[in-house]
């Protein structure tokens, strides 16, 4: 009698363990940062910028962002997209297109410097966000160049 309790407790006490499962994580890797309002993150093949958005008075900033997977070296092609931005003459709007995401980079030159805006919109709804301005070096720092 005291084998078939011992027994009966061991079952059901691995039936209990056996309901949770641990699951396989992939690590995060912070990579570049301009102050807190960009920054990118890699979780294995996926980036993802996270921006804070520039709103009217009455609506709050927001953080958002986009995602895309590193196919094809996508994450330093986007990087020279940016720069040769910078570089071109006229200054030229690029339009991207994403999984879930158009975006644009929309360059503003001014007396002192040039910078991008980075100006997203998804494919399922109809708003755009727009970032902070980011200067060259800026770009640079976020994408770890410097």
């Amino acid at each position: 009698m005291k084998k078939i309790i011992a027994i009966a407790v061991l079952f059901i006490s691995s039936v209990g363990f056996s309901q949770i499962k641990v699951i396989e994580t992939v690590p995060v890797e912070k990579l570049g940062r301009v102050n807190n309002s960009f920054y990118v993150q890699k979780i294995g093949d996926d980036f993802t910028f996270f921006y804070t958005t520039v709103q009217s008075e009455d609506e709050e900033a927001a953080l958002k962002a986009f995602t895309f997977k590193n196919v094809d070296n996508a994450y330093q092609s986007l990087y020279k997209i940016i720069t040769g931005g910078f570089a071109a003459s006229p200054l030229n709007d690029v339009k991207l297109e994403l999984p879930n995401n158009y975006v644009w980079l929309h360059y503003i030159a001014s007396s002192d410097k040039t910078t991008v805006q980075f100006m997203v919109s998804s494919k399922e709804a109809s708003s755009t966000h727009i970032s902070e301005p980011l200067s060259k070096e800026q770009v640079e720092k976020l994408f770890q160049k410097s």
